[in-house]
């Protein structure tokens, strides 16, 4: 079935975010950046991670909280290794930290093949597709993970959450061949939050085994949801685990103890970013069958994996892709009846116009 979505320009939206951020006290080249991102999101399709679920973490373990503050500086810790930086974000505003962290892995990358930025006393940032995207959009290969904002994941075989959704983000550069990057970017939960508070908010339903209540019973119910499962069993919990691990080296610290700020107040309850970007000519070994380039070997290695009767199998990217180019026809993001409410929440919170509904276009999809 079709679903209505109301029209807002991104301009408009933009605006809002950006004043938004601004009215809990951020800078305005950082609520810039995290508006832009919020942005990204919708253009993409990505409602479980747009700017009502930023502010929103924002309010709850952001500056709300003591996870994140407001004009906070990045702060370069010294190392031996060029092509690898090692920041202090200073629980500065995680988008804002991102985006720098990949132009930084790109512009590393650039000069030594491939670039790595590891970030300690971050904030969450929220869609890490977004971030690989746009270093695949520019010819890169990227990968990014981060600790999640709390732990809320059973591990496999547990019933205590001490995991976090940690998502792991992959882009590649393939937009010459199939019009978009591939994109491959999940949460290791089987949903995120995220998901659990957009089907809450829209009044449907979770998918099975994606959640338990607080005695530990799994449930389809939004509003009893209170810990996540990993997706894939033992293999989404050991996804999930890789990322505790990498934080770990980085320094951070108890999955339990991250933004749970009222619990030891002499450890750490901060998250960690990691981001990889490799230039594509740093992994070529050139010898590429029939004579193809490297460009033209990928995409043989696409049409093999997409044949042999595999036409109708989709790549992953693909509906962010598609439902960008929705995004570009009607004119403006795409949000549904709810959003815009919630939307029109943080618009008074701000002090900013409301968003007058009975004004917007509409369409369906």
């Amino acid at each position: 079935m079709s679903e209505t979505y109301y029209i807002v320009p991104e301009a408009a939206h933009n605006s809002l975010i950006q004043a938004a951020y601004e009215h809990r006290g951020y800078l305005a080249d950082e609520s810039s950046e995290a508006a832009r991102f919020c942005a990204e999101a919708s253009r993409h399709g990505i409602r479980t991670h747009n700017g009502i679920k930023a502010l929103h973490l924002d309010h709850l373990f952001g500056s709300g909280s003591q996870g994140c503050v407001p004009g906070a500086q990045i702060e370069e810790i010294p190392n031996r290794f060029p092509s690898a930086k090692i920041w202090n974000a200073n629980r500065k505003l995680g988008q804002s930290t991102a985006h720098r962290a990949i132009n930084e892995a790109m512009r590393l990358a650039d000069q030594f093949g491939v670039g790595t930025v590891s970030v300690d006393n971050a904030f969450h940032y929220l869609w890490g597709g977004g971030y690989v995207m746009d270093a695949a959009k520019r010819g890169y290969i990227a990968y990014t993970n981060c600790t999640a904002a709390l732990a809320e994941v059973v591990p496999f075989g547990g019933k205590f959450p001490t995991l976090g959704t940690n998502p792991h983000s992959w882009g590649f550069p393939t937009t010459d061949t199939l019009g978009y990057p591939i994109v491959i970017d999940w949460a290791t939960s089987v949903v995120a939050m995220g998901r659990v508070q957009q089907l809450k908010r829209e009044g449907k339903a979770l998918p099975p085994m994606a959640a338990v209540d607080k005695n530990g019973t799994p449930t389809t119910d939004p509003n009893e949801a209170v810990s996540l499962l990993p997706f894939g069993a033992h293999k989404g919990y050991g996804m999930a685990l890789i990322n505790e691990l990498v934080g770990g080296y980085i320094g951070g610290s108890l999955p339990t103890l991250r933004s749970r700020w009222e619990t030891d107040g002499e450890d750490k309850h901060t998250c960690a970013f990691f981001f990889q970007v490799i230039h594509p000519e740093a992994i070529s070994g050139g010898a590429f069958a029939k004579g193809a380039t490297q460009f033209a070997n990928v995409q043989r290695v696409i049409d093999d994996v997409l044949g042999h009767g595999n036409e109708k199998s989709m790549l992953p990217g693909q509906l962010e892709a598609e439902w960008a180019k929705k995004t570009a026809t009607a004119g403006g993001l795409l949000f549904s009846k709810a959003e815009i409410e919630a939307f029109n929440e943080l618009a008074s919170e701000a002090g900013q116009p409301l968003w007058d509904i009975s004004t917007l276009k509409t369409t369906s999809i």
